[in-house]
């Protein structure tokens, strides 16, 4: 049984020292309802994103979704948490439940607020993503680790400075179309390219430009079954899923490769029955430059060691022959890791509906992909979407 998604909500990503988990919970729960045009009541299960790690001493919060409306009370609800793809694994989740047959309309909520903790305590919080007895010492938390990554690709392909510089430059470009994203500057390539006291280098080759944002946000959908999404006003099915999960230690796999983004992604399209080329565009997981680079590698787009080509010839620009995160990625939309695999497929389905912002929709949207990652390529979950036939 395939499942579509017929209604969704986004909150802005940004500082909001007003809001709390519950109350962006509460928010996204309500407009997604209303979006789809369902009452409480007709949810049969509630699925909660929310990887916490330290960033908010409310540590149980399946239930806060029940605050939106006490319609919701008894309805089943967990909370599911795997790392930086805690948001698609509420959304596949979902869509495992109406696959089962367990439920017919599902609720999924992902959220996430980071800063109202203090800088070294965020660092902490991330870096328990990583191996702790390889990893936890590492100087600069989890930029530190891609900063690794980054050092270790260079070396082995040369200095990729440039290529790190163009997709940082284009994503924040993109952003500046999307109203929910927390960054809406065009910077430019000579900024993102150049050391400065506005952009220092964070870790290894990585400068501020190359690393995500530490964010507040929530957003949410509402996954109906295939035979009741035809009663809806919109519908965008979901084609095809898959998740790899690999090793957690950097040492037992060659982290240059991103293998389990590789697997997730050949699972996926062979599901679907397309190829790569067949896809309209993609939301991947810009956690930092070079995971965007390795993952032009990983999806099949070049090949490995090749990534630089895909920004350098412009394929992955909006007008590219594969446009990469039309919405900004984590770069400008920022990084609330609860919420960022739910975000991801909302501006999807906002794509595949052609109901993007003006400036942000793309022409003639027929099928998306996503990828979002949890760790350094641990958990890999890949979703590709189309409009309701």
């Amino acid at each position: 049984m395939t499942a579509s998604i017929v209604g969704w909500a986004h909150t802005p990503f940004g500082k909001f020292d007003a809001e709390t988990v519950e109350s962006l919970v509460v928010k996204v729960a309500n407009e997604a309802l209303a979006d789809a045009g369902i009452s409480a009541g007709d949810v049969d299960e509630i699925v909660l994103g929310h990887f916490n790690a330290g960033f908010s001493p409310q540590d149980f919060t399946a239930s806060l979704v029940l605050q939106a409306d006490p319609a919701l009370r008894f309805k089943p609800a967990t909370r599911v948490e795997n790392a930086c793809a805690t948001g698609s694994a509420a959304v596949h989740q979902g869509i495992r439940a109406i696959a089962a047959g367990a439920a017919k309309i599902v609720l999924v909520v992902g959220v996430e607020q980071m800063t109202r903790t203090p800088g070294p305590e965020i660092g902490k919080n991330l870096l328990k993503a990583s191996y702790l007895p390889e990893d936890g010492d590492t100087v600069g938390g989890f930029a530190g680790v891609f900063g690794k990554i980054a050092q270790g690709y260079f070396q082995k392909y040369g200095d990729q400075s440039d290529a790190l510089a163009l997709i940082a430059a284009k994503n924040h470009k993109n952003g500046v179309a999307n109203p929910y994203a927390q960054m809406r500057k065009d910077f430019g390539f000579e900024f993102c390219r150049s050391e400065s006291e506005k952009n220092p280098y964070v870790a290894g080759p990585l400068k501020r430009t190359d690393c995500s944002l530490v964010s507040d946000g929530a957003a949410a959908l509402v996954l109906a079954d295939s035979e009741r999404a035809k009663s809806f006003a919109k519908a965008v099915t979901v084609r095809a899923t898959a998740h790899a999960q690999d090793f957690l230690p950097m040492s037992k796999r060659d982290i240059l490769a991103f293998e389990g983004c590789t697997v997730a992604w050949q699972r996926a399209l062979e599901k679907a029955g397309v190829t790569l080329s067949d896809l309209s565009f993609v939301e991947t997981h810009d956690c930092f430059t070079v995971a965007e680079l390795i993952e032009y590698e990983a999806m099949g787009l070049t090949p490995k060691g090749q990534g630089a080509r895909a920004i350098k010839e412009g394929w992955t620009l909006k007008d590219g022959k594969l446009p990469v995160n039309p919405s900004g990625g984590l770069k400008a939309k920022g990084h609330p890791i609860g919420a960022t695999g739910v975000s991801m497929h909302v501006m999807t389905a906002m794509q595949l509906t052609g109901s993007a912002p003006e400036g942000m929709q793309l022409a003639n949207a027929k099928l998306g992909g996503i990828f979002n990652m949890g760790g350094a390529a641990v958990a890999n979950y890949v979703s590709i979407l189309e409009p309701a036939k």
